[in-house]
């Protein structure tokens, strides 16, 4: 699809994530490809910090308010708990009234990323269950389209709500995995140049 003339500035992509055993991690370092194949697209690296307040001494930077507030669009990151997203991820869009209010994340692209254990350990609920707040900000929720050839063949992650990675027998990210993640960075990155 045609892309409107580069902006003077780069379009900022936030991929904001949260993960203790790396797998989302991972997944984020995928969707940061993904922007970054678009030219005029930066992505921008942030991470949710653990409620026990154990951090890794090199990660990304933790994410505050003005991340969201600068993004352009985002790519929003959680490994599964019991078929739904991480606390720790729900806490921190919990405290996002405020842009909520003033409408500040509206019309904006953002897509979802998750990571379980097993094959059924509850993927797609995890992306629905983090899409909902997106859609109470007013984003514009973008999943994988089935034209992406990974998704009709993969036999790990990958879902049409969003990407995915399964861990279980596959501590690494399959071949079909970083291609879908990648598509999913790629695709929230091309919309927001075309709406900036």
């Amino acid at each position: 699809m045609a892309l409107p003339p580069l902006p003077e500035f780069p379009v900022d992509i936030l991929i904001l994530y949260y993960s203790r055993s790396g797998n989302t991690e991972s997944l984020a370092r995928q969707a940061a490809r993904g922007v970054e194949r678009v030219e005029g697209a930066q992505a921008r690296l942030r991470r949710i910090p653990c409620p026990d307040g154990q951090q890794p001494a090199d990660g990304d930077p933790e994410v505050s308010i003005e991340d969201l507030r600068e993004c352009r669009g985002l790519l929003l990151g959680s490994p599964t708990y019991f078929g739904g997203m991480a606390s720790a991820v729900k806490r921190f869009l919990e405290d996002t009234s405020g842009l909520w209010f003033r409408g500040e994340l509206t019309g904006r692209p953002a897509g979802v990323f998750t990571s379980t254990g097993s094959m059924h350990g509850g993927q797609e609920t995890t992306l629905l269950s983090m899409i909902v707040p997106l859609i109470h900000h007013g984003m514009l929720i973008t999943g994988i389209p089935y034209q992406q050839p990974e998704l009709a063949h993969t036999q790990t992650g990958g879902t049409p709500y969003g990407a995915s990675h399964t861990a279980n027998d596959h501590p690494r990210l399959s071949r079909d995995e970083r291609e879908l993640t990648r598509a999913l960075g790629a695709r929230v990155a091309t919309i927001a140049r075309q709406l900036t």
